[in-house]
């Protein structure tokens, strides 16, 4: 992207703080890009394809997954960002790389996983993404990870604001090795990723829930924002089938949450007149944001959600089995290590803290798929390792 296309208080890639490691610069992609395609091409990035976002992956091929739901997310930060002249290519990048920590069974997993380490530092999926990105990924010869820019780095780790607070363990470590300045806001391109998720998730989480038949539409016609858009849509075509009336519905409660996005941060922008990146960090407060009535009405809607689809009881039985299926693979690797592949296996030391963070990095980096083969495996009896 050109440099001069950009606002002045965007990420521009010619002042990028570089990578912990020093590269040779590409002729032809940006910093932001070179991250991009180094996600994109990651192991971490592939196995999203077969995460669950509330569904677990093999109850139908139309439900969103982790892979889907970080692509939808990457959408509207670039369109959010091209509006200010944001850094699309940053906001992409940290929007793909957002949820490349997710272990299993989405939330669940990422609920059972933490409470395993709780007596070990604990588990986030946000700290697992940064280790994945400076850690895990081990494909190049001169250096472990990624090896990405400090901006990508700094929007992986606080998209959703400053960490002020006890970090992570995985946040900790890395941050002992190179300063990501936690404390400080993240860019206006993080934080449109952050909203981003917000704005996608709550979407796709209303279609995928009318679709599975968890709640229905006339239930779903009381929430803010989405009562409205169907009074409009039935105004407008009074005998329209359901399908085709929850995404006419649906469409535009996205639109009008960007353009929320939109309204709000435009306003927050020209009050700040932030004149570099650095000014956007120095602020007490994000500078991209909904307005207190639509971030009052998505937790509304999140509610809904919460009661109505994350404890409908058919997403709850699923719940009870990935809970278990990573508390007993944890307590048998953990147990004993060599169960795991050998390359896995070889890093665990006597050590009972370290042995726990290398067993949780194995669980953590499983797809659904895999998660349930290794219990069945493990397990039953009768199958065949």
């Amino acid at each position: 992207m050109d440099g001069s296309y950009l606002a002045p208080f965007a990420a521009h890639p010619e002042n990028s703080r570089g990578r912990l490691y020093q590269e040779s610069i590409s002729a032809h992609r940006s910093p932001f890009q070179r991250d991009r395609d180094r996600i994109i091409h990651s192991s971490a990035w592939r196995r999203l394809k077969h995460k669950t976002q509330v569904f677990v992956e093999h109850e139908g091929d139309y439900y969103r997954t982790r892979l889907t739901h970080s692509i939808e997310v990457a959408q509207i930060a670039r369109t959010i960002s091209r509006v200010f002249r944001l850094n699309e290519d940053l906001a992409e990048t940290v929007a793909l790389a957002h949820d490349l920590g997710h272990p299993p069974f989405g939330h669940t997993g990422e609920e059972a996983l933490a409470a395993c380490m709780e007596s070990f530092g604990g588990f986030d999926h946000n700290a697992q993404a940064l280790k994945i990105v400076t850690r895990l990924e081990c494909h190049y010869a001169a250096f472990d990870g990624l090896n990405l820019c400090w901006e990508t780095l700094e929007g992986i780790a606080k998209h959703n604001g400053p960490l002020t607070g006890p970090l992570p363990y995985a946040i900790a470590d890395y941050a002992e090795r190179h300063d990501l300045e936690l404390h400080t806001q993240a860019s206006a391109e993080a934080q449109t990723a952050a909203l981003s998720d917000d704005i996608a998730y709550v979407n796709h989480d209303l279609h995928d829930g009318l679709r599975a038949g968890l709640f229905t539409l006339e239930q779903a016609a009381t929430l803010p924002v989405l009562g409205d858009c169907l009074t409009k849509v039935d105004a407008s075509w009074p005998d329209l089938a359901q399908d085709r009336r929850r995404h006419e519905a649906l469409r535009r409660v996205f639109g009008l949450m960007v353009d929320d996005v939109l309204t709000t941060s435009q306003r927050r922008l020209a009050e700040a007149a932030p004149g570099s990146l650095g000014d956007v960090q120095a602020l007490s407060g994000a500078v991209i944001s909904f307005s207190e009535g639509m971030a009052k009405d998505i937790r509304t809607i999140k509610q809904f959600l919460f009661a109505n689809m994350y404890r409908h009881h058919r997403v709850k039985r699923m719940r009870i089995k990935a809970t278990r299926v990573v508390e007993e693979l944890f307590e048998i690797f953990m147990g004993d290590p060599t169960l795991m592949p050998p390359n896995w296996s070889r890093e665990c030391p006597g050590e009972e803290l370290s042995r726990a963070r290398v067993v949780a990095d194995y669980i953590a980096g499983m797809t659904d798929r895999y998660a349930l083969e290794e219990y069945r495996l493990l397990t039953d009896p009768m199958a065949r390792a």
